[in-house]
């Protein structure tokens, strides 16, 4: 099985922990003795803000603060390849040709951003159907897909189930303004639903849930399914 996973920055490093990172990397280990190939994309989260407030506060333009946002998820890359050691590749991969080539090589690949305007959800989505992967998982602070932002709507519903249009129709309207409650991003939301890549979007603050979500398919978050599918099956 081949699996893509995206670990938002928010999840790996709110804060420089390396026993947070060190549970991460575990995780892929995991799926790695279970004979799964797996590509890791890392965002940024709020050390890339921080940064990015800074360098908007200095001057720079909408490209210059992307590349820095890039630069950051890059860090956080690296420190998810020291926490793996000899089963990654040993930096992250700048495209998804060398991502591709770490995957066939057996190494884990591991990457942050890739260009300007594209942010990571996008990126492990493109990844994805780049070496047409089983599965893609994205392990956000959130536990799965909701009508709203659970953390300031009580009444936000969950949706356990949704086809990849279903997705992007959710996901449109939250990426409008400031796009804070949308779980993944529109390019991503596109790319899963022209794909009809298979999707899981859970908690992965715990990262154990996320390796029993690829291996038992057990989760509480939300299956995004292609249409015609029928119920997830176990994934190994």
């Amino acid at each position: 099985m081949r699996v893509v996973i995206s670990i938002g920055g928010s999840v790996l490093a709110p804060d420089l922990d390396a026993d947070r990172v060190a549970g991460h990397a575990a995780a892929v280990e995991r799926l790695v003795e279970a004979d799964c190939e797996v590509g890791a994309v890392v965002g940024g989260g709020g050390v890339a803000r921080d940064y990015i407030g800074a360098a908007r506060r200095l001057g720079a333009n909408e490209v210059q603060l992307d590349q820095v946002g890039i630069d950051v998820t890059r860090i956080n890359a690296r420190l998810l390849i020291a926490a793996l050691g000899d089963v990654s590749a040993p930096s992250p991969a700048r495209d998804y040709e060398a991502a591709g080539e770490a995957l066939r090589r057996g190494d884990v690949a591991v990457m942050g951003g890739v260009m300007p305007g594209q942010t990571t959800d996008a990126v492990a989505a493109a990844l994805a159907e780049y070496v047409d992967a089983d599965l893609l998982v994205y392990a956000t602070s959130v536990d799965g897909v909701f009508s709203a932002d659970p953390d300031g709507d009580p009444d936000a519903e969950q949706y356990p189930r949704l086809s990849g249009t279903e997705l992007v129709d959710l996901v449109a309207p939250m990426s409008r303004g400031a796009g804070a409650s949308a779980p993944v991003d529109l390019l991503a939301a596109k790319l899963i639903e022209r794909s009809t890549m298979r999707t899981i979007v859970l908690d992965g603050t715990d990262p154990e849930r996320v390796a029993d979500a690829v291996l038992g398919g057990e989760h509480s978050g939300t299956d995004v399914i292609p249409e015609g599918s029928h119920e997830p099956e176990r994934w190994t």
